[in-house]
């Protein structure tokens, strides 16, 4: 694979090394909101990713493809602290003739790639972004914590779950740190995929046949994530840990509607129709998964982050779909 990386800022200046942080993933929805938040409190950042994007902070930028054959020397040197977010996401149309041996080229071998070379660079502390879809799909009961058994049900799941598997055995192999973070959903300015779906459906003011559903299901906004991220870096507490993050705001799925009309300044169109109906209709067309994400609960108890390393959502959903509503009109509106 071809990789191109300069070095950094804080190799040439002098400055402190040790705030030397590789992002992988740096120019997605995620990982370009942490890089932004790493640069402000102060950190050298090296970002990864698979194109090179302009930059105006003075930061390197590496360009690296996630696979086994990954080289990351030149990426990794002087670096302290790798946070791994690149992967290859959850596809809702899957076109690969093998979705599973698709996702664990990318998410299983790249980050035994990854975090062999780091352990052999010297860095100290990888922190892995993984899933709630490892745990499963959704709750019918207590929710989600980190001593639920893993249980995932489809193949990017799995490859999340496997990933996590050959990361600690690596840790213990050699004493890299390694944290892992599983999140749900995750929103916020730049998000894509269903979220973004149904925030344009709510502006459209489309009519949405959701009233009657029932449920609840934790979500988590990209600057508590991001912040979460930050609290996960020089804990000493957290080395070797596994953590469930969320706003800690549990809602349903009629609720999230009528609050992103409030935040988009719209009038909810929500109609009564029976859950039951909406997921036979939806299966014979196909779009079952996407279903259960509407229909039904995925709940997550994120209280051990929050009680071993004093962490707290900094920011509220409310305000957090505030800030999705303004990013969004930006984006209809440039």
């Amino acid at each position: 694979m071809a990789n191109t990386a300069t070095p950094s800022p804080s190799t040439q200046d002098g400055k402190d090394i040790r705030r030397l942080v590789l992002v992988t993933g740096a120019s997605g929805f995620v990982g370009s909101f942490l890089c932004n938040q790493l640069t402000e409190k102060g950190f050298n950042v090296r970002r990864a990713g698979r194109s090179v994007i302009p930059i105006n902070d003075g930061a390197t930028f590496h360009t690296a493809d996630l696979a086994s054959e990954s080289e990351w020397k030149l990426a990794l040197q002087n670096v302290s602290v790798v946070i791994h977010l690149a992967a290859r996401t959850h596809v809702l149309n899957e076109h690969a003739d093998d979705p599973l041996t698709a996702y664990r080229s990318v998410n299983v071998a790249g980050t035994v790639a990854l975090a062999r070379q780091a352990a052999a660079s010297g860095v100290r502390r990888l922190i892995f972004l993984s899933s709630i879809k490892v745990n499963g799909d959704s709750t019918s009961g207590a929710p989600f914590s980190e001593g639920s058994p893993p249980a995932p049900e489809d193949a990017y799941g799995v490859s999340k779950r496997e990933a996590e598997e050959a990361l600690q055995k690596i840790s213990a192999e050699t004493g890299l740190e390694s944290v892992i973070l599983r999140p749900p959903l995750v929103y916020g300015p730049g998000v894509k995929g269903n979220f973004l779906r149904l925030v344009d459906a709510v502006s459209r003011g489309w009519p949405l046949p959701l009233a009657s559903v029932n449920n609840s299901r934790s979500l988590v906004y990209v600057g508590n994530l991001a912040d979460a991220i930050l609290a996960c870096m020089d804990a000493p507490t957290a080395a070797g840990k596994t953590y469930l993050v969320s706003d800690n705001e549990d809602i349903s799925t009629p609720a999230l509607i009528t609050n992103i009309a409030r935040a988009l300044g719209k009038r909810p169109r929500l109609m009564s129709f029976p859950p039951a109906l909406l997921m036979l209709a939806a299966s014979m067309l196909g779009k079952s998964a996407a279903a259960s994400r509407l229909l039904g609960s995925l709940r997550t108890d994120s209280s051990r982050i929050r009680q071993e390393l004093g962490w707290q959502p900094p920011t509220s959903q409310e305000e957090g779909l505030r800030l999705t509503a303004q990013w969004y009109y930006r984006r209809q509106n440039p």
